[in-house]
């Protein structure tokens, strides 16, 4: 519990230390292998573990704990340690860009929570068919999944991952030209991590800030990049290499447009000398591409 919260705060590296030691009382020890407030702790520290390791840029690392979390449990015959299981997963595997990983487990994911009434495990589902069908060009019907997911979501009490959810639902939105739209939900959602202090978002919240911003008007360049700048700087702060990944790729691309290719170079390729795994994942392709683009 010490490191979920830690992770939620922004503090990966603390949480990764509580995770893995939490992992060290194993599944077959009594103390940790029997199911306590709804959940199985093993399995619920492995499954935060993988997201954390997706979020400092342990790519390949990630989907490899993700995977064996799902295995480890799918024997244990209780449908919402499955379900944790699966949800952190998807998480990750969304953010490595393998959405065929995702579809598979999302299928399971609908199963599992359907079968047994598990009312906001059908509605993140759902939420996550929306990010999906926004992935493959469909953001009409991925905005509405969304839009449906986050009411019953909130009606549920359950915000655990609304935030993750906004910032798919602004995408979706922003792929539809509704970029005041997108621009009123970022902000009202980062008031709300304010008050929450739910920070390991706020990288992502001010990176997708400046990228609507930047969609609506040209003319709205300064303000992007300064949503930019606070993004590579809070990324860095926390240690997500995953954000400033994004970020840096994001600013390089500006700068690139306003004729100066150098500064870009100067940024985006430090960053990804960063990773030396999961280079075939969408984050890096798209900074590797960016870059050939640059020298």
């Amino acid at each position: 519990m010490l490191g979920m919260s830690l992770h939620f705060t922004g503090n990966l590296s603390g949480a990764r230390v509580e995770l893995e030691a939490a992992l060290q009382h194993g599944p077959g020890s009594q103390r940790t292998s029997a199911t306590y407030l709804g959940f199985n702790g093993h399995i619920l520290a492995a499954a935060y573990l993988a997201r954390t390791m997706w979020l400092q840029g342990r790519f390949a690392q990630a989907v490899e704990r993700a995977h064996q979390t799902v295995k480890a449990a799918t024997p244990t015959d209780h449908p919402i340690t499955q379900c944790i299981a699966l949800v952190w997963a998807i998480l990750v595997l969304f953010g490595t860009g393998d959405i065929q990983s995702v579809e598979q487990y999302l299928d399971w994911l609908i199963s599992i929570a359907r079968s047994h009434s598990l009312g906001p495990y059908v509605a993140l589902a759902g939420g996550f068919r929306g990010q999906l069908a926004i992935c493959r060009g469909n953001a009409n019907d991925g905005v509405e999944s969304l839009q449906t997911c986050l009411e019953e979501l909130h009606a549920a009490r359950y915000e655990i991952l609304t935030t993750a959810l906004h910032i798919s639902l602004v995408q979706g939105l922003a792929a539809l030209g509704r970029f005041d739209q997108g621009i009123a939900l970022i902000d009202e959602t980062i008031r709300l991590v304010e008050a929450n202090e739910d920070n390991v978002y706020m990288p992502e919240l001010l990176r997708a800030r400046g990228s609507a911003l930047l969609s609506k008007s040209q003319h709205n360049r300064d303000d992007a990049e300064q949503c930019f700048a606070q993004s590579l700087e809070l990324s860095r702060h926390q240690g997500a290499r995953a954000w400033e990944l994004r970020t840096a790729t994001d600013l390089a691309a500006l700068w690139a447009a306003r004729g100066q290719p150098d500064r870009a170079l100067a940024l985006l390729q430090p960053v990804f000398m960063q990773f030396d795994e999961g280079l075939d994942t969408v984050d890096l392709k798209a900074a590797k591409q960016l870059l050939a683009t640059l020298s």
